[in-house]
């Protein structure tokens, strides 16, 4: 069997594995990178693919800019309302009380994989050390050595081969896109049922189309999935409430199973896992893919560091080294971001009577104290570095 050797192995081509190779070419061409890609090679395949809508923080955003790796077709969002149906307390998010041009961005999930493709394959073209390869699940990593591997494979909550720490939430989220009366553009609402978060969303199909998530139970949202159109819509209708008129059409139903699982070390000698290989969340607050740009990012300038000056007789020491300092540098965002979104999952589905009392103030305090309000605003959007 023949072998082959680099310096970085990165297995997966999701948007996180992309970008860990592309911020670190960024930033030193000469890296000797290895990327092994499940997908399929043309970006016409994947053109048909996941078409989910995906909430993209302001902070991803702007690190995506930086490998102009952006897609063109998103939606800004300007302000958020969050509330829970038929309880009292509300909180409203905007753009201005935090001076950003958007809180955030939706975006369709294979637009985000084809745009960061196109931004690493300029990449390439200034990378002469780097080896983009098409592989199957079999294939692997079969005769590749590296000094580091990379774990970015992802997957979604049950598709993984791996299960370390977390929850089963019992829950599956319906998403699809649903045509409306009369919203108003750049809003996101998240509501707050008895079963999970019913969030609606912006989309660039216009301010009347929007992005559903609908989380419930899997005995409900499969019951929802077969409903007639009519009759789906009249439900969601009487969850939702009037507060954007009323809801005319849906297409594109399809479920998801929803889950927490994350691993508590993150790096084990010369080995790392970021994305949803480290930590697969919650979809509500949208923060799964937003974390895992964060640790791409930040790996990236890890690796830089080690691979641009290290002497060679010291490499292995130097590697580890940072790997554990970037595992401690991912501590706290890790840590509040799955607590946060792990909290909200569960408390916001109560229906004990303590505890939805405390959800209504909690949202009406949140309301009324703009410091508070702003710091979890800012985390959503930056997280923590």
């Amino acid at each position: 069997m023949s072998t082959s050797s680099c310096d970085i192995l990165i297995h997966g081509g999701g948007p996180v594995g992309l970008t860990c190779a592309a911020w670190t070419l960024q930033k030193f061409p000469d890296a000797k990178i290895t990327l092994l890609d499940r997908n399929p090679l043309n970006d016409e395949e994947l053109a048909n693919s996941d078409s989910r809508g995906i909430a993209l923080s302001h902070g991803s955003k702007i690190l995506l800019d930086t490998i102009h790796g952006w897609p063109t077709e998103s939606v800004a969002i300007h302000q958020v309302h969050v509330s829970q149906t038929g309880r009292f307390g509300r909180a409203l998010m905007t753009r201005e009380e935090l001076n950003q041009d958007a809180l955030g961005h939706i975006v369709r999930y294979r637009n985000i994989h084809i745009a960061v493709r196109k931004a690493l394959r300029n990449i390439q073209l200034n990378s002469p050390n780097f080896s983009w390869q098409y592989v199957t699940k079999d294939h692997d990593a079969h005769g590749i050595h590296a000094q580091c591997i990379v774990h970015a494979e992802g997957g979604l909550f049950k598709d993984q081969d791996w299960v370390e720490t977390g929850r089963d939430y019992d829950q599956s989220a319906l998403v699809g896109l649903v045509e409306v009366e009369n919203a108003k553009p750049h809003q996101a609402w998240e509501r707050f049922t008895s079963e999970g978060p019913l969030a609606v969303l912006p989309s660039h199909y216009g301010h009347n189309v929007l992005n559903l998530v609908w989380c419930g139970t899997p005995e409900s949202s499969q019951h929802r999935l077969t409903l007639s159109d009519a009759d789906f819509l009249s439900e969601l209708q009487n969850e939702f409430g009037a507060r954007i008129g009323r809801f005319l059409k849906i297409q594109g139903r399809r479920l998801y199973e929803l889950g927490l699982n994350y691993r508590k070390e993150i790096t084990i000698d010369r080995e790392v896992w970021i994305g949803n290989a480290a930590q697969t969340l919650h979809p509500v607050a949208g923060q799964g893919l937003n974390l895992g740009l964060r640790d791409a990012f930040l790996l990236a300038e890890k690796l830089v560091g080690v691979f641009a000056g290290s002497p060679k007789d010291q490499l292995t020491l130097v590697l580890e080294n940072a790997l554990q300092e970037y595992a401690l540098s991912r501590k706290i965002d890790r840590t509040t971001t799955i607590g946060l979104t792990d909290f909200m999952a569960r408390v916001f589905t109560s229906n004990l009577a303590p505890i939805v009392a405390a959800r209504g103030l909690a949202l009406s305090a949140l309301q009324w104290a703009p410091p508070i309000k702003t710091a979890l605003a800012r985390q959503m959007m930056f997280g923590r570095r």
